[in-house]
């Protein structure tokens, strides 16, 4: 029987194996999804990185050989191991967490639940955190003769994309898990309306895909809906949905993506899906934020109804009604 002192011992060394499986789970996931552009595998959305940035954040630093080791998994799947998986592997681990040491030194609050939250995350943690990324990965390839020069920024573009989409749909999400409650702690009004915001969600999304017109557009008034209502829990699985549904419609070429070729329906669908991400983050940072400062208020208010009490008995009720009843 394994004592507790032992359990303790081997925490660290199972959280990083943990992390790897995970790591590995949402890779293969990512997979399904791929394309190759210049003869290079890439994925319009790589989950790992959302999953490496979260864990960093609620984990602490002492588990990024987790990441280290699930890109090796990764990568001994799809290709020979060979020396370019050493660069592969630093440019994984070392984006993830140079993204988190930028965002600790900005003081970031893994809440999300301020404006300059939700730009950090933009700005350090997908775009220029996955900068490291894409450019060791992508040398990487040219260097070993799998890439040709003229597909260099090409797929470096469709690399960086890919792991910043991972950090915008996937970090928000499991970020927002941490604050779900359970249903009896939520009224059965809002379990009713975040039934209804799935379906039409769903079914939005369906017809604007599968249609040869132009209807992307009509997932952003949903985004705009979750974000309002439900802030990041309702708006990050929103932003997922419809990203999965998005990339499947450009990958097939179907719906409005229909006649374009590769390089088109990936700029067309990273740029509805960076817009739609950056719309339920930011969104969703000022609802909460605005909301974090209403209550700070009214507690204010509280206290101060309270001291005019101690002070005059029964003066806060004569000169602040209830219930905003100023007549």
């Amino acid at each position: 029987m394994v004592r507790t002192g032992e359990l303790r011992r081997l925490a660290p060394a199972l959280t990083i194996l943990g992390l790897a499986g995970v790591y590995y789970a949402s890779a293969r996931i990512g997979l399904l999804d791929q394309v190759v552009i210049a003869g290079a595998v890439v994925t319009p959305l790589w989950p790992p990185t959302g999953i490496s940035l979260s864990c960093l954040l609620l984990l602490g630093l002492r588990t990024w050989p987790g990441i280290a080791l699930g890109t090796l998994l990764v990568v001994a799947t799809i290709s020979p191991l060979d020396a370019s998986v050493l660069g592969i592997m630093a440019g994984n681990t070392l984006a993830p967490v140079c993204a988190f040491l930028m965002l600790r030194r900005v003081g970031f609050r893994p809440e999300l639940d301020r404006l300059r939250d939700g730009v950090a995350l933009v700005a350090l943690g997908a775009f220029a955190g996955m900068l490291i990324s894409a450019t060791l990965g992508t040398a990487m390839l040219l260097l070993k003769g799998a890439l040709p020069a003229v597909g260099f920024w090409p797929t470096w573009a469709a690399w960086w994309v890919g792991d910043a989409m991972g950090i915008l749909v996937v970090t928000p999400l499991v970020l927002a898990c941490r604050t779900v409650r359970w249903p009896r702690a939520v009224p059965g009004y809002r379990w009713a309306e975040a039934a209804a915001l799935a379906v039409v969600s769903v079914m939005v999304t369906l017809v604007a895909v599968r249609s040869e017109l132009s209807l992307l557009f009509l997932v952003f008034p949903l985004i705009v809906w979750a974000a309002l209502r439900f802030q990041l829990a309702g708006a990050a699985p929103c932003v997922l949905l419809v990203s999965v549904l998005v990339i499947a419609a450009a990958k097939a070429r179907t719906g409005p993506f229909e006649g374009q070729s590769l390089l088109e329906a990936m700029v067309n669908l990273q740029a509805l899906n960076a817009s739609a991400a950056l719309t339920a983050l930011l969104l969703s940072a000022i609802v909460t934020e605005q909301n974090s400062i209403r209550r700070k208020i009214e507690q204010a208010c509280g206290e101060l109804a309270d001291v005019v009490d101690r002070l005059a008995p029964g003066e806060s009720r004569r000169r602040w009604p209830p219930d905003g009843d100023h007549t």
